[in-house]
């Protein structure tokens, strides 16, 4: 290990305002995109690079960029149809190429005299009349002029708004030369250097923003070039020992140990009309180790569409109970919420433990009453949504926090929750649940703050759901499978998308759908839900379709959680190439819930994008939610999986946790490294890369 830090004056902190043209505006402009130091300047890196270390021949261009050198042959200016400006160029080897210029000047033309030298870059095509370049950039060379060429890429840098492109690449040329040599910013141990093959963050950056020639363009774009590796180690490394950090100091504050005796959880298991899968087992286990602990438990529990994940949750709440104290669950939408409502009512009260309710569409009087039983009490089990986290409500003794969903809450709502049952000494214990299953490699990272755990096991009786894909011009005998299946018995949804962000666009199309299946099903029942429906409506409308009061339910996406309806052995959902996999996979867990053999119709409008293709095929080859959820990471990269969680993870400059994956265990053993021996480079290293966004700790 190495020597550990002093913490110095950090050069990467200074500020921008004396680089050379650098006044107040464009300080203002450059701090709107949140480059406030040379070390934000530093790690603008370019977004492509121009290669005019070398020029090319015009006989063998072949397309794309490149660098040309010749004399110039023709000019010619006309304003038919609209200005235009050409140029030919010829070069040693014979060959012409035309430049056009549709935007010029006078003085412009003037410059282009016949005979004179002339450099260009741009991207070549090929015209009626051979090689040609659209508005290029040229240099008219002097006859003494040697032309050196560049020995190096030159860089093309992101667009900062109100900055020209030009000046963002002097301001970031000019930050570079303040770089300091050696090992000045190294915050990297040269032991792990070494063992990735790495180098120092100087010589990284040098290469990352002026590659020589010769450099591997290829690498650098896909990020498998060492300067890029380096980068995304770094910052991969800095995100983890922040959310670390964010653990550390959730598991300072301490917590009330619940070593119950498990007689309520034991009643619980007995009365259940069905064995715990061996999943739900060890899961449950490693909870209730967790609570017998001192300090908080901080558990994910992770688990596909149908797993079982909300009896675990029950257990680990009646372990709360039996110790006489509170438990809170939280979901994020009033069906969600009532469903859980449902079942934990229904496996609790038997049991003698008293559940509460509390929504925003609780009356007064029923509100004014959960709020007293919440604070004397009496209400051992609290379900709601977001009003539990209002000032008003007030916990007589909160040990656990239950959040359903969580990526669907920000990190100021879960604080809210928590900070319910905190006592200035003690925090509540806190479970939180998703039914998106999040790939390993992006779990390392984007929740290290969390233990995680993962049912990854069915229970027992269900089939898999089987996927097929059809044209929307077979929708008829689609509609001829629904009355098949309700025939039978069972009960179908048709799920209707558009690609609009607009509740009452969605309604139409619903209401339209559901129009024409009336007319096309006159013996069938249907009902209709959707998003602008008041809530009343929809909860009496999902409770008749779970009572078989109707066979086909023609809903928007306001169904993908929260409906469990076991005879429901039918899915439609229309339009499914606008849909992501994540939602289609939501969707999809809506049948399968009983014993029947279900199936999914992903119906299309044709022709298919590649990328819906890939989904859809994905959707088709399997039921696993990790399998899936690991094509979406690879299709669409972390942010939707996620969520906002709001710790930085949106706001990666450099690395891609979809191509980086594979850093992934190295970042995590170098981090224990440096928080056992080293805290002030651990410390510093967050404070580059992460800075502001740390402030979420104890989230």
């Amino acid at each position: 290990m190495d020597t550990p830090l002093t913490p110095p004056v950090d050069p990467a902190a200074a500020p921008l305002g004396d680089l050379p043209g650098c006044g107040p505006r464009t300080l203002e402009k450059l701090a709107a995109r949140g480059v406030l130091t040379l070390q934000d300047l530093w790690l603008h890196l370019p977004l492509r690079y121009e290669d005019r270390t070398r020029v090319v021949p015009i006989r063998a261009l072949a397309g794309g960029p490149a660098q040309v050198e010749g004399r110039i042959t023709a000019v010619e200016s006309g304003f038919r149809f609209r200005p235009q400006l050409k140029v030919a160029v010829e070069d040693e080897s014979g060959a012409t190429l035309l430049l056009r210029f549709f935007h010029f000047h006078r003085t412009q033309v003037a410059s282009f005299g016949i005979g004179r030298r002339i450099r260009v870059y741009g991207e070549a095509r090929f015209g009626a009349h051979g090689p040609e370049i659209v508005h290029p950039s040229y240099r008219l060379l002097d006859e003494a002029d040697p032309g050196v060429l560049s020995g190096a890429l030159d860089p093309v840098y992101p667009a900062i708004e109100g900055i020209g492109a030009a000046s963002v690449a002097r301001l970031v040329a000019e930050a570079m030369r303040r770089l300091p040599p050696g090992e000045a910013l190294e915050l990297l141990p040269a032991a792990w250097r070494t063992r990735l093959g790495l180098p120092t963050l100087c010589e990284a950056l040098a290469l990352a923003h002026r590659p020589p020639a010769g450099t591997d363009l290829a690498a650098l774009a896909e990020g498998r070039h060492p300067a890029l590796q380096r980068l995304v180690f770094e910052e991969l490394l800095a995100h983890h020992i922040s959310l670390r950090r964010q653990r550390i100091a959730m598991k300072r504050e301490g917590a009330r140990a619940i070593a119950s005796g498990g007689e309520l959880a034991a009643r619980l298991r007995a009365a259940l009309p069905f064995s715990l899968t061996s999943a739900q087992e060890r899961v449950f286990a490693a909870c209730r180790h967790d609570l017998a602990q001192a300090s908080p438990m901080l558990r994910l529990v992770q688990g596909d569409v149908g797993s079982g994940k909300t009896v675990v949750a029950a257990l680990a709440a009646l372990l709360a109970v039996e110790a006489g104290r509170q438990v809170a669950l939280m979901a994020p939408t009033e069906l969600l919420a009532e469903q859980h409502l449902a079942n934990f009512a229904a496996w609790l009260e038997p049991l003698g433990v008293r559940v509460v309710w509390l929504a925003g569409k609780l009356g007064t009087r029923a509100r004014t009453q959960a709020l007293a039983a919440i604070a004397d009490g009496s209400a051992q089990v609290v379900i709601g949504t977001h009003a539990l986290m209002q000032e008003h409500v007030a916990f007589h003794d909160l040990a656990l926090a239950i959040v359903d969903e969580q990526h669907r809450f920000g990190v100021h709502q879960r604080l809210a929750l928590r900070d319910k049952g905190a006592d200035g000494r003690c925090v509540p214990h806190q479970l939180v649940m998703t039914a998106t299953p999040i790939p390993r490699t992006l779990a390392m990272t984007a929740y290290a703050d969390l233990d995680v755990s993962v049912i990854d096991e069915l229970p027992p009786g269900r089939t898999p759901v089987q996927t097929v894909a059809v044209s929307a011009e077979r929708r008829a005998e689609v509609v001829e499978r629904i009355r098949g299946a309700c025939s039978d018995g069972r009960q179908a949804y048709w799920v209707c998308t558009l690609i609009e962000d607009s509740a009452e666009v969605e309604a139409q199309a619903a209401q339209s759908t559901f129009d024409q299946l009336m007319a096309q099903l006159p013996g069938l029942r249907i009902g209709l839900v959707h998003g602008r429906l008041k809530a009343a409506q929809k909860q009496e409308t999902m409770r008749a379709f779970k009572a078989r009061e109707f066979d086909v339910l023609v809903a928007t996406t306001v169904i993908e959680v929260g409906v469990d309806v076991p005879n429901a052995s039918l899915m439609l959902i229309e339009n499914a190439e606008r849909l992501g996999l994540a939602q289609l996979h939501q969707l999809r867990g809506r049948v399968g819930r009983g014993a029947a053999a279900s199936t999914c119709v992903l119906l299309y409008q044709p022709p298919l994008s590649a990328m819906a293709r890939e989904r859809i095929e994905a959707m088709r080859a399997s039921n696993d939610g990790f399998v899936i959820a690991e094509k979406d990471l690879a299709l669409r990269g972390p942010g939707e999986l996620l969520g906002a969680r709001q710790t930085g993870l949106a706001g990666f400059r450099i690395a891609d946790l979809a191509r980086d994956a594979a850093l992934l265990p190295a970042v995590r053993d170098c981090a224990d490294v440096l928080l056992a021996e080293d805290p002030a480079r651990a410390d510093r290293l967050v404070a580059r890369w992460v800075g502001g966004a740390a402030r979420y700790a104890g989230a």
